[in-house]
């Protein structure tokens, strides 16, 4: 016969069994990373900019290169190790939405290109987008009615 546990119990059992976080390690972590991601972006856009492009030019091109060194990354197998070190410091940035576009693409590649690549390639992105795009066109027509 099976002892019952009070939540106060169970919850000490829990306790008990559960791993330390170590937030201190993990939010430096994440802000290294993202920061070192950042100044890539920043070093990128810079480059272009000694180039002579102008500022919507620079803009445009760094987002496009910065979305291809992370679906680089994710292709090559780097961008999840560096997600396992770094966290949330490589999902924010704009490689990391990069990459949750590649990983599924490439989890069902085995699937063909149009049911497998073409539609899981979403799987994660998509309601970030449905809803990004959403609340963007609700905010839009609210400040054209407010006008």
């Amino acid at each position: 016969m099976q002892k019952t546990l009070t939540k106060k119990e169970y919850q000490k059992y829990v306790d008990e069994k559960s791993p330390n976080s170590k937030v201190l390690r993990n939010v430096a972590r994440a802000f290294v990373v993202g920061g070192t991601i950042c100044i890539v972006g920043q070093f990128i856009s810079n480059l272009l900019k000694m180039k002579g492009l102008g500022q919507d030019e620079t803009a445009s091109l760094t987002s496009i290169l910065m979305i291809l060194i992370g679906a680089l990354l994710t292709g090559l197998n780097v961008y999840d190790d560096i997600g396992r070190f770094a966290g949330a410091g490589s999902i924010v940035p704009i490689t990391g939405f990069a990459n949750s576009i590649v990983s599924p693409a490439m989890e069902f590649k085995s699937e063909g290109y149009v049911m497998g690549v073409g539609a899981k390639m979403f799987v994660i992105a998509g309601p970030v987008l449905v809803y990004g795009i959403s609340a963007s066109v609700i905010a839009g027509i609210i400040h054209f009615l407010l006008k």
